[in-house]
């Protein structure tokens, strides 16, 4: 019999899913027919499914060591050289500026450098993270970016902190995400845009799609100008949903498509940008997090905003397509 006992990062989570963490290799099926069977027990006493931990509470494994063995797997700390700078941060929070060409999660050609493995290497270093003093939690983010996106990524650094988070992503009005783009035209008012998309998982692609079109799913976004030229614009934009592609596809499907965007691009465009900067990418920084309603233990950063500057590759290919005169003149 194995025993554990529930701490704040265990706590307040359905007893199911605590185990799915605790034992990721064990099938539901196997996880709820040993609650069933009374294997596992919280306080010693019977409990179902969907038994809320409380911090506090001792979980008993009626299991075999082999067999809890089994089921887990080793935790690690992956060290990798850190490439992300940070923004803001505090006991409960972290909030990096990504890089352009970093994944958030690993994929299938990628693994090791990440930034979620960067940023665990970084709390470990300094004493704040350490795999083997946690049963379930590890350092998470909540929101992600896509690879050739650069800016602000949120992580977390306790369970509660997940759930507040989580919770003020899915709301909506509590997390406002601002990034900053060009795009080709010149843009003279701003706009809401609004409709729905559906996703090609092979091509990786979205397009605009009816309401009622299976597996379409809504997109809300807002932009402004903050400066213009004749053939380029600097935009500021909102999301209010944060849909794969969702600002790529917006703003192509007015006419505005972002420069460098080999999706949902101009391709005139983008050879140019590619000749002249060497940029085969999107123009596509996440560069403001405001606060506006938090809750729980986060309600302190309420009203507060953080911003992370361009890159300098980007914000020297705004100051020759926006900022110089000289250099549109002799376009």
């Amino acid at each position: 019999m194995r025993e554990l006992n529930v701490g704040k990062n265990e706590g307040n989570q359905r007893i199911d899913k605590f185990l799915r963490k605790y034992l990721p290799k064990a099938s539901l099926g196997f996880i709820y027919k040993m609650i069933r069977k009374k294997n596992i027990k919280v306080n010693g006493g019977r409990i179902d499914n969907d038994y809320m931990l409380q911090d506090g509470d001792m979980v008993q494994l009626y299991l075999s060591e082999e067999t809890i063995e089994g089921f887990s797997e080793k935790k690690e700390v992956k060290t990798v050289r850190m490439s992300f700078k940070v923004v803001y941060e505090d006991e409960n929070i972290l909030l990096v500026n990504k890089p352009f060409g970093l994944l958030v999660h690993g994929d299938s050609r990628e693994k090791k450098n990440t930034l979620i493995n960067q940023v665990m290497s970084y709390l470990h270093a300094k004493g704040e993270y350490d795999p083997r003093d946690e049963k379930t939690f590890v350092p998470a983010s909540v929101n992600r970016l896509d690879r050739n996106t650069s800016g602000i990524v949120i992580f977390a650094k306790n369970y509660e902190t997940v759930q507040n988070l989580n919770k003020m992503i899915r709301e909506k009005e509590y997390i406002r995400k601002y990034y900053l783009t060009i795009v080709k035209g010149s843009v003279r008012k701003g706009q809401e845009l609004k409709g729905y998309l559906t996703k090609d998982e092979d091509r990786n692609r979205v397009r605009l799609a009816a309401r009622e079109d299976e597996d379409a799913k809504e997109i809300h976004t807002i932009y402004k100008p903050l400066k213009r030229m004749d053939e380029f614009s600097l935009l500021e934009v909102e999301i209010i949903t944060g849909r794969t592609h969702q600002i790529r596809l917006h703003l192509s499907s007015i006419g505005h498509p972002i420069i460098g965007d080999s999706k949902y691009g101009n391709p005139r465009i983008n050879q140019m940008v590619k000749k002249e900067f060497g940029l085969d990418t999107q123009f596509l920084h996440a560069y403001k997090i405001f606060f506006d309603k938090c809750v729980g233990n986060l309600t302190y950063l309420e009203g507060k905003s953080f911003e992370a500057v361009l890159p300098k590759r980007l914000k020297d290919i705004e100051d020759r397509l926006i900022n110089d005169l000289e250099y549109q003149e002799n376009r």
